[in-house]
């Protein structure tokens, strides 16, 4: 078995004897140690003019190659194609995708940087795992200069549908950039299924259960990301007895808490989220000065317009919603614009009698999968969970809801403050029987399991 070669649009160097923050770290890390290898992605700066080869830096087995990029080649790579263009198309937006042949030009150089600085450092026997839609072309690329070595590419965001890919003005060579890869993950078989019908007829499946496509056979699956299942729920009792989830139980002062963890993006349904616990205390008053719900949305990619507009939107319903309810001793939303360290959240999980987690459209969610490890077996809460997650396909013990369904959402936190201890112990046995079962070193072993077959 030869070296692991990562490849994402950043990396998260770890300094010994510190651990990884996130599950990705947490499984990249993991399977680079076991097979020693790079780490290759932009390293957080921006020159004048584009940096060169990477910088190196070792740790035992590992490489980390950090990459400096353009502003200009940022600009247009990131916040213009990745994330003006296919971010929003990925996620069913497509009112707000911004298409432009110059941002499209700029993310193809950025990811030809890529597979130059990555050519230097691979080695015979190396296989290479390329993550997430900053880096599509990745694959196609190396092809072209003559890399031979088995590539997989594993997508973070959902897949959509032909009807809404085809609104890429050049959706048919993003297929093409897929089909050069051996192994193409994807979170969930809905993902797999727009995939395949979005190659058509181009495609038929082999003997093997392998895709044959443009002459080439590559395995397309499913692989749902998931988390440290056993860390998080050995962890949560400790969190939940952190001077910090004392403070937010002593100030709910007996009340229920409703909890929503998201990054501040339009995909999250945030807008609809408030409306949902506003039509909850509007339709069962006696709710009001008894439950109180806590937003937490740290703010990401507050230079584009869209992202502004959200902010100013979810200031004004907390604020709508809080002038209309609030009591001189209750303030019914708690809408935090920032980051929670990630034990602080866990205690927070699991002071909540709700997780209410309702994105318009999500690859897998994981604060979905995290909130149900952190609970109390014997007294857990209730996760209410859009369909539209690629948690939903796993978590199906959860309360599912449609978001656009506001009153629906609305019933379901009702269901979900109301459920005896017997339903809500028996769902979240249920729920995490599943995420035992797939953890994220299951995750990361099956991956690399299909990419070692294409070897």
């Amino acid at each position: 078995m030869g070296r692991l070669i990562v490849v994402s649009n950043r990396i998260a160097p770890v300094e010994e004897g510190t651990a990884p923050q996130g599950g990705l770290a947490v499984a990249v890390l993991a399977a680079l140690k076991e097979a020693g290898g790079v780490w290759l992605g932009w390293s957080g700066k921006l020159l004048d003019a584009p940096g060169g080869a990477p910088k190196l830096k070792r740790a035992g087995s590992l490489t980390y190659a950090m990459l400096d990029l353009a502003q200009a080649d940022f600009d247009l790579y990131y916040n213009g194609h990745a994330n003006s263009t296919l971010w929003p198309i990925f996620h069913y937006r497509i009112q707000l995708a911004h298409y432009s042949r110059a941002a499209e030009d700029g993310y193809r150089r950025v990811n030809a940087q890529f597979a130059d600085a990555l050519l230097p450092l691979l080695r015979p026997g190396d296989r290479i795992w390329v993550h997430d839609y900053q880096l599509i072309p990745l694959g196609r690329l190396l092809r072209d200069r003559g890399v031979t070595a088995p590539i997989g590419f594993f997508l973070h965001t959902p897949f959509p549908t032909p009807e809404v890919l085809r609104t890429l003005p050049t959706h048919e060579v993003l297929l093409q950039d897929l089909a050069a890869y051996d192994v193409v993950g994807l979170h969930t078989t809905r993902d797999r299924d727009a995939l395949l019908a979005a190659w058509h007829r181009g495609w038929r499946e082999t003997p093997d259960g392998r895709i044959e496509i443009g002459g080439r056979r590559i395995v397309v699956e499913s692989f749902p990301i998931s988390i440290e299942t056993e860390e998080i729920a050995a962890d949560a009792p400790a969190a939940w007895n952190m001077r910090s989830a004392h403070r937010l139980r002593d100030s709910l002062v007996g009340r229920d808490l409703i909890i929503g963890v998201d990054r501040l993006d339009y995909s999250k349904g945030l807008p609809r989220r408030f409306e949902a616990f506003r039509t909850l205390l509007e339709r069962w008053p006696d709710r009001r000065g008894r439950v109180s719900f806590m937003q937490i949305a740290p703010p990401t990619r507050g230079e584009v317009a869209d992202y502004q507009e959200i902010r100013h939107q979810l200031e004004s319903l907390a604020g709508s919603i809080n002038g209309e309810f609030a009591d001189i001793d209750w303030v019914p939303l708690r809408y935090l614009n920032k980051s929670v360290p990630r034990k602080t959240l866990l205690g927070f999980y699991r002071s909540a009698r709700v997780g209410l987690v309702t994105p318009m459209r999500d690859g897998m969610n994981l604060v979905a999968k995290e909130y149900v490890a952190a609970q109390d077996p014997e007294d857990p809460g209730v996760l209410v969970l859009s369909e539209f997650a690629g948690a939903a396909e796993e978590l199906d013990a959860a309360l599912i809801v449609n978001p656009f369904d506001v009153e629906r959402v609305a019933e379901a936190l009702e269901r979900a403050l109301t459920m005896p201890v017997e339903e809500r112990r028996d769902r979240h046995a249920s729920m995490m029987r599943v995420l035992r079962a797939n953890d994220i070193g299951h995750w990361r072993r099956r991956f690399l399991a299909a990419l070692e077959g294409a070897a």
